[in-house]
């Protein structure tokens, strides 16, 4: 696929049924409306000349054992500078379309910061959600993307590293080290970024989670207490929300990410958490990723394995 080409994310087909309390909550989260909309991109996301442009292309998968006959799309981002004879890094998207558009424009992000020697050489995993299942809660719907994002567990991690990662590996030397690992995701995308490092933190130990559902969709909502109760995980973590975020049958998004952040303060964690004032978009998440991405990799600028870096 041509980097122009970029995918479509389509709205929800449960969206015509869910109450117009809610449907006004997310309405909030317009990007034309003030509060999402001063939130812009910089130039860190802008093409730039001179500036090695990677290659995305465009895969389908079909569920084998973890979500059996689920299928969906996934795009690989492969940065110019990647070497076949070195492993690279590795960052999963979820809801990769979103990532990949032009609130976000992640793979140019990617072009500019590892061209500038500011994140190592990442190839970008970004999926999209599978198309049939159960729907959401209460909401309804078709899609697996709720029961594969809001549920606990090790079920869409494992799906992850026993099936997509190791489709990619075929082509594509990846770094074992889950220090040269990251993932992220937006609403129940990002619960889910949290909950595969919570659960496989030997595997990913990076995480971005714009406007997380940390909410009751299907039992998210304990995290805020199980980080303060559970030893200390090796993770980093990096929340966004806005005070326009999502006020829900299931929960209240500000307050639930304000509250997963003092956990994880409380825990002391290597945690930062970004409060702004949009709604449920990706338009703040977007506008700060270049900055969240250097903070992210900051002690890992050369994509060198831990165990391999001078001490």
């Amino acid at each position: 696929m041509d980097n122009d080409e970029k995918p479509k994310a389509a709205k929800p087909v449960w969206w015509n049924s869910i109450p117009e309390k809610d449907q006004a909550s997310f309405a909030d989260g317009g990007p034309d409306l003030p509060w999402n909309a001063q939130y812009k991109l910089g130039e860190d996301s802008i093409p730039r000349d001179g500036v090695p442009r990677g290659e995305v292309s465009k895969h389908h998968w079909k569920g084998v054992k973890i979500y059996p006959g689920v299928e969906r799309d996934y795009w690989i981002y492969v940065p110019k500078q990647y070497d076949e004879t070195k492993p690279a890094c590795l960052m999963v998207f979820q809801d990769g379309a979103y990532y990949l558009g032009k609130d976000a424009e992640t793979s140019v992000v990617f072009d500019n910061l590892i061209h500038a020697g500011e994140i190592p050489v990442t190839i970008g995993l970004f999926v999209s959600p599978g198309d049939k299942g159960p729907g959401m809660p209460f909401y309804g719907g078709t899609d697996n993307r709720s029961f594969e994002y809001d549920s606990l567990g090790d079920m869409y991690a494992r799906f992850l590293i026993e099936e997509l990662i190791p489709e990619v590996r075929k082509t594509y030397k990846i770094v074992d080290d889950p220090a040269g690992r990251a993932i992220c995701g937006i609403s129940s995308g990002g619960i889910c970024a949290f909950t595969v490092a919570w659960e496989r933190p030997d595997v990913f130990t990076k995480v971005v989670s714009h406007c997380g559902s940390f909410t009751n969709m299907r039992g998210g909502h304990v995290y805020p207490s199980l980080v303060r109760k559970t030893e200390k995980k090796p993770i980093r973590v990096f929340l966004q929300s806005g005070a326009k975020d999502c006020d829900l049958i299931y929960g209240n998004w500000p307050l639930a990410n304000q509250e997963m952040a003092a956990a994880l303060k409380y825990r002391e964690y290597d945690y930062q958490f970004v409060f702004g004032e949009a709604g449920h978009s990706i338009k703040h998440g977007g506008a700060i990723l270049p900055d969240t991405l250097r903070w992210l990799w900051r002690d890992y600028p050369d994509g060198t394995p831990k165990a391999d870096r001078p001490q």
